[in-house]
């Protein structure tokens, strides 16, 4: 990643945090971005103290205005991350319009446009487009049907921009982690449905977000050269497993 330039959304906490240090631990420049601009610092401390290369962006990717003044503030990228996501919980009967709308716009709506609004400047020398999806685009599971929807539109919007753009160079590919220890979620996997769900995973374990360097790294460097409209899952086995 010498040498690169990077934008990573909702880098605040989670797993855009891990992404934008793991990139910037690799030799690029990374732009970490997102709404809350005070825990961005944090994070670009941790980068510099690290010796990295780390500059803050307050970002909502929902709006037009904040996007377009991501571009004018950063110019062009070599790799765009798009990390930024939410969810909601509960019936399907019960889900609200504003809930259905905040998550399919930031989790879907938003890709598009974030990349729409940087693959201008990538048509100049190529690039790569990191979404990042989830298992749920690929396989069921209840209370989250909006989410599950925005990662499942995600997916067809990487393969879509792949087919589209892949003869200027700008390589779509995406990333689907399964289910990842977080400090967000660190307690509900002591729970009886967090240990549960966890046994119907075949490696009989948690992913980590050190499980998502190695893929994270291939996707967004040039050593997927070759590679576009790819869904890369990381998630232990679990796409695969037994009805």
């Amino acid at each position: 990643m010498e040498g690169k330039r990077v934008l990573v959304t909702g880098a605040n906490s989670g797993l855009g945090a891990h992404f934008a240090e793991l990139l910037a631990g690799n030799g690029a420049e990374v732009f970490v971005a997102a709404r809350r601009l005070q825990a961005l610092e944090k994070v670009a401390d941790r980068i510099r103290d690290a010796g990295g290369i780390a500059s803050c962006l307050e970002l909502d990717v929902t709006k037009p205005d904040s996007r377009l003044s991501a571009v004018e503030a950063v110019g062009s990228v070599d790799v765009l991350v798009n990390n930024a996501g939410v969810v909601t919980q509960g019936s399907a009967l019960k889900q609200s319009e504003a809930d259905w709308n905040r998550v399919l716009d930031t989790n879907l709506k938003s890709m598009f446009f974030m990349a729409q609004a940087f693959a201008p400047s990538m048509k100049e020398r190529g690039g790569a487009i990191v979404n990042v999806a989830s298992i749920l685009g690929l396989r069921q599971a209840g209370s989250v049907l909006p989410y599950a929807v925005s990662k499942a539109g995600v997916i067809q919007l990487t393969k879509s921009l792949a087919l589209e753009w892949a003869r200027y160079g700008i390589r779509v590919n995406a990333l689907a982690p399964g289910y990842i220890e977080t400090a967000l979620n660190g307690e509900f996997w002591k729970t009886d449905e967090g240990a549960a769900l966890v046994r119907r995973i075949p490696q009989r374990r948690l992913g980590q977000l050190s499980d998502l360097d190695g893929p994270m790294l291939l996707l967004a460097s040039d050593a997927s050269r070759y590679m576009t409209g790819a869904v890369l899952a990381v998630d232990g086995g679990h796409l695969v497993s037994s009805l």
